[in-house]
């Protein structure tokens, strides 16, 4: 089998480097060899007695290869070994995604050298990092983007650094003056997935349709119902036929030559919000960067004028032609699309009829999930805040094998998630300026984390706040001081459809939302085999005993636990010797009053009727207990917020089981730890109720009054332990 580029694709500048045939996995079957000619640069495959054949007699080839990693140096071919490639096993909290350091401008610098004329057909090409450092984690599955109009597949270049960290990504790339009708274009693409499908069977393959990909990846998926795909679509195409521009689009067609050079500013700004586009690369803070925006614009607008070599006039007819083609046989097929659906949606599409066609997809299609994103353009994917591995991770759609695991197949945030974090929850972090304490050894109380072991197996055990206020202080936190993802064990509840808005919510159009940042910060379901895989990887796990009883307690309840009677964890902490940490923390009386709890609504006439049924209909939690720790009914309580006070957590001394997994099988002595834990986090709930009126700054006006806003949060002074 043969794959060839030409080598004005191969030979780019360093920003953003393109190969063809350059695919690597060390648990590959395929091994290749290139040979570099004047011209272009050749991929002999050789696969034991594995069979590839091409996708038609035209030398077109649509199968990538799930091969070795190789760099073409010259005429030579350097081989990076088997050590080199395992070096990177897993990913480090806080890694580095790459998001925000490629802009549109890198996307129309780049347009201008792929473009050039070379009488090919489609192709795959392989995004690589200019220093070589692109090796993908084990058993990635692969990706194919499929782009929009444009057909360059320049699309992902803002986050092609991040996806080849846990994907094996391939672009397709469709030339100018391509004129390959769509049903060749399908052929094309199932030819690549059927190819990959035959290596690796067990393993999902993603395809990433980008407007016209849109359709191309829904027809794929129709055609090929049994290979288990995973189908992300970012304002598809399918709604051509009722396109905003359907007045204007003869026109287009008919314009004089003399006045085509207008066609790429008109499409600029119907396609995509430049704002947005501009602000990709811009420092992320809650004030704009007004000059740095300014630069970009003045940068990005003269650029523009290339888009009229990237769609010429006689392009633009025919990518229209192809257009109408791909809708209409999309359409006709979406009762047979059997894939995982995520359905990227915007708010503010000046071309396509995104939002309605969102609605009517999600009733045509078995198993969709739409992400909303209301202040954003037809070019989602080329714009400001749209992180396309975050929106994967937060919707848990990222998964290796035929079912998603929330621990094998997590992926830890990045800098940019934990700076976006920041500047989404950095008012509340200074409204309420939390101070963590913990406890030394010796006994000693000092503030930080540095009585926190920095080793799992951990399980932090604590009380649960008003409607879980205290979770994200604590979740940055650890990152920032220890590099450590603290995993949030939560309600079942919240990983449901119906989460984002509401219990018993039917809205189809969810925008990415808290819960879904929870998900990319390591929440995950309360089971036991989720809490087993945790601690046989080590993990950091935050428990809640209390659960959904004490994060929506009643008034006068604040700082009262509702743990059920079994120590339903210490066992299996003993188990695989992990260190309990118990942990009291207090403030929410210091930031709202509670003054319509769960008693007053179920008292209110109507509310109450469709409170009791959506929480039938809902996951329930320990219903075959007794008590208060059986009501695990959710609902939405009456608060009123207060001039804000201060948050204060306070770890205990580590309690370690190591050693002790015999003595702890039995009940008495499993239930005697288990009642000094729940002991150990009252005492440290009443010693912060009482050490904080010694605290200066407890109130947010002294605070602001006596300390600069720039200080940071966990530099503010407070009582001394």
């Amino acid at each position: 089998m043969f794959v060839k580029a030409t080598a004005s694709i191969v030979n780019l500048p360093p920003c953003f480097g393109l190969k063809t045939g350059c695919f690597k996995n060390h648990s590959s079957r395929v091994s290749v060899k290139y040979v570099r000619t004047t011209t272009t640069a050749t991929a002999t495959s050789t696969a034991g007695s594995s069979v590839v054949n091409s996708v038609d007699s035209s030398n077109r080839n649509g199968s990538s290869l799930d091969v070795e990693k190789r760099e073409l140096d010259g005429s030579n071919v350097v081989v990076v070994d088997q050590k080199s490639r395992l070096k990177e096993e897993k990913l480090e909290p806080l890694w580095d995604d790459g998001y925000g350091t490629q802009s549109v401008k890198d996307y129309l610098d780049l347009a201008k050298q792929i473009i050039k004329p070379d009488g090919g057909p489609p192709r795959w090409f392989c995004p690589v990092a200019a220093d070589g450092n692109d090796t993908p984690l084990p058993d990635s599955p692969v990706l194919l983007f499929l782009p929009g109009m444009d057909g360059l597949g320049l699309g992902l270049i803002l986050h092609q650094k991040a996806l080849r960290k846990v994907f094996e990504v391939r672009c397709l790339h469709i030339p100018v003056y391509d004129r390959t009708p769509f049903i060749d274009l399908v052929v094309f693409v199932e030819e690549t997935v059927r190819f990959e499908h035959s290596l690796l069977p067990s393993r999902p393959i993603y395809l990433v349709g980008d407007s016209f990909g849109g359709c191309l990846a829904l027809a794929v998926a129709a055609r090929n119902p049994g290979i288990d795909l995973v189908v992300i679509l970012s304002n598809p195409a399918t709604s051509f036929d009722r396109t905003q521009l359907k007045p204007i689009l003869p026109a287009l067609e008919v314009m004089p030559e003399t006045l085509s050079g207008t066609i790429p500013y008109l499409l600029s700004f119907v396609m995509g919000d430049p704002i947005k586009m501009a602000t990709v690369d811009a420092e992320r803070s809650n004030i704009p960067n007004l000059e740095k925006l300014s630069d970009n614009l003045a940068s990005l607008l003269p650029r523009l004028s290339g888009l009229s070599d990237i769609i010429p006039k006689s392009t633009l007819s025919w990518k229209l032609e192809i257009l109408k083609s791909a809708s209409a046989y999309t359409n006709s097929r979406l009762h047979a699309v059997k894939a995982e659906v995520l359905l990227l949606v915007s708010g503010k599409d000046n071309m396509l009829p995104s939002r309605d066609e969102a609605e009517r997809l999600s009733k045509s299609l078995q198993n969709c999930k739409v992400c909303y994103f209301k202040d954003n353009g037809h070019t989602l994917l080329l714009e400001d805040g749209v992180n396309l591995l975050t929106i994967i991770k937060g919707t848990i759609k990222y998964r290796r094998t035929w079912k998603h695991d929330f621990v094998k197949d997590y992926l830890p945030p990045s800098m940019s998630e934990y700076k976006t974090a920041l500047q989404g929850n950095g008012w509340f972090q200074v409204a309420t300026s939390p101070v963590m304490f913990s406890t030394l050894e010796d006994g000693r109380i000092v503030r930080g984390l540095a009585g926190v072991p920095d080793e799992g197996p951990v399980i932090l055990v604590g009380y649960h706040m008003l409607l879980g206020l205290e979770l994200a202080p604590l979740i940055l936190e650890f990152l920032r001081e220890k590099n450590v993802i603290v995993r949030g064990i939560a309600h079942p509840a919240l990983f449901t459809r119906s989460s984002n808005t509401g219990i018993g919510s039917n809205n189809v159009l969810q925008e990415f939302s808290f819960f879904d940042i929870m998900k990319v910060f390591g929440a995950l379901p309360v089971t036991p085999s989720n809490l087993f895989k945790l601690l046989s990887s080590k993990s950091f796990s935050l428990l809640y005993p209390g659960g959904a009883r004490e994060a929506l307690h009643r008034k006068g309840e604040e700082y009262k636990l509702f743990w059920p009677d079994q120590p339903e964890f210490v066992r299996m902490a003993a188990k695989f010797g992990a260190t309990i940490v118990p942990f009291g923390v207090v403030g929410e009386d210091d930031v709202a009053q509670l003054v319509l709890d769960y008693d007053d609504i179920m008292k209110i006439p109507v509310i109450n009727d469709y409170l009791r049924k959506t929480n039938e209909e809902g996951i329930r939690l320990r219903a075959n207990m007794e008590g208060e720790v059986a009501n695990q009914d959710f609902y939405f309580p009456g608060i009123l917020p207060k001039v804000p006070g201060r948050f204060y957590y306070l770890f205990g001394k580590p309690i370690r089981t190591e050693g002790r997994e015999n003595m702890l099988k039995d009940r008495e002595n499993a239930k005697e730890l288990y009642l000094q834990i729940q002991s150990e986090v009252e005492k440290s709930m009443a010693y912060l109720i009482k050490k904080r009126e010694e605290d200066p700054y407890r109130g947010v006006v002294n605070r602001v009054l006596n300390q600069s806003l720039s200080t940071p949060v966990h530099q503010v002074p407070t009582f001394e332990p």
